[in-house]
């Protein structure tokens, strides 16, 4: 009864991944990167619906995503160097190895801020507003650096002091088969026996940022978030979560203003912007485009968007200011190519008065060349 009572008290920790990296023929394949390209796939695809559902084109976010992904990518490796930077540059470092991103090292600010230029770049190519991009993008984003923390699990990093909590993560030591000497990153585990027992921060952001993930969504379709709110949402729950998080880490780190992790001090700062930026802009109505510039409709739900007058055919669409501006249109090409109107020396006016004979009073010419309605130029 001892023995069962003893072995019920005992926790079960989480155990980390015996390797991080196997060898398929000459390349290797590494579960880090696969984590960040299944992230990436999952924010596209995901950014794709909320995308379409507010008004946008299918496959727009995979065009700005060509340029999105690529410089989020390099951004996100010039964060970590520049706050890592004498692993690289400082006495014994490997400037070479800034370049190794497959062995780890990307800063979410770093991603975020060059990643938002390349999505500049694409919206527009494509003429769209970025903070709508911004906002269907925002849940993704961050459920994508959810996936990627699964890489840091595979690498062991990322962890905190040790614990005694039933979930707390065993870490082993790792070393390369063939030299037994020890490699954490490329290494395979010979002895299982754990030699510490931390906290698995990693694990504690990756749920924190499906937590966020969900709020995101919740806020957004409560209050229809606009103009870069969403975005700026997850922001500041991300850094709210992160600011706390990263205060647990014990891993190696730059420290600023004495002695404190500088992803702290990033995070303070970025929280306040993005709740600043949610004051700022609140109350404002969605951004209109695409399909939903087309039908003149702010709804979200997707559809087969009405088609706008043709002003060639002069078609109706259902809309009153554009069949009454398709009409005007087609008047006045009408008025251009009348031979009446060309037997009277007035070829090419965008007059919408009769086609008959131009009367004798100049008063009346100039009352009767005034359109009943607006030019379609005055509508933007």
């Amino acid at each position: 009864m001892t023995d069962v009572l003893a072995a019920v008290a005992v926790p079960t920790y989480l155990p980390s991944p015996p390797q991080g990296v196997w060898e398929l023929g000459p390349i290797p394949l590494r579960a880090y990167a696969l984590c960040i390209i299944a992230g990436i796939v999952v924010a596209i695809l995901w950014t794709e619906r909320r995308f379409v559902a507010r008004g946008g084109e299918p496959g727009t976010v995979t065009d700005i995503a060509v340029f999105a992904v690529p410089f989020g990518l390099i951004g996100g490796r010039l964060y970590h160097v520049a706050t890592d930077w004498p692993t690289y540059f400082g006495p014994g470092g490997d400037p070479v190895a800034a370049l190794y991103i497959w062995q780890g090292g990307l800063g979410i600010w770093g991603a975020i801020a060059l990643g938002g230029v390349g999505a500049w770049i694409g919206c527009r190519r494509r003429g769209i507003p970025l903070t709508a991009f911004a906002d269907a993008a925002a849940p993704g984003i961050v459920a994508a650096q959810a996936i990627g923390r699964l890489g840091n699990w595979f690498n062991q990093e990322l962890y905190g002091g040790p614990t005694t909590l039933p979930w707390g993560l065993e870490i082993y030591r790792r070393v390369d088969p063939s030299t037994g000497l020890p490699d954490n990153l490329t290494g395979v585990v010979v002895d299982p026996t754990p030699i510490a027992i931390v906290h698995p921060t990693f694990l504690y952001e990756l749920l924190w940022n499906l937590a966020v993930a969900a709020l995101v969504v919740w806020a957004d379709r409560r209050f229809r978030l606009s103009h870069g709110r969403a975005f700026a949402l997850y922001v500041a729950g991300y850094t709210a979560g992160r600011f706390a998080i990263e205060l647990m880490r014990t891993d190696p780190a730059t420290r600023v203003f004495g002695d404190i992790r500088i992803n702290v001090v990033v995070s303070a700062v970025v929280f306040v912007g993005a709740v600043l930026y949610m004051v700022v802009f609140r109350g404002r109505p969605r951004e209109v485009f695409g399909r939903t510039a087309a039908t003149g409709s702010g709804d979200e739900a997707p559809g087969t968007p009405e088609l706008v007058a043709d002003s060639s055919t002069g078609k109706s669409t259902g809309d009153s200011t554009e069949d009454q501006r398709a009409h005007n249109e087609v008047e006045a090409r009408r008025n251009e190519k009348s031979p009446a109107a060309e037997a009277g020396g007035h070829g090419g006016s965008s007059s919408s008065s009769s086609v008959d004979a131009a009367p004798a009073d100049p008063a009346q010419e100039r009352e009767e060349d005034v359109p009943a309605e607006p030019p379609s130029s005055a509508k933007s």
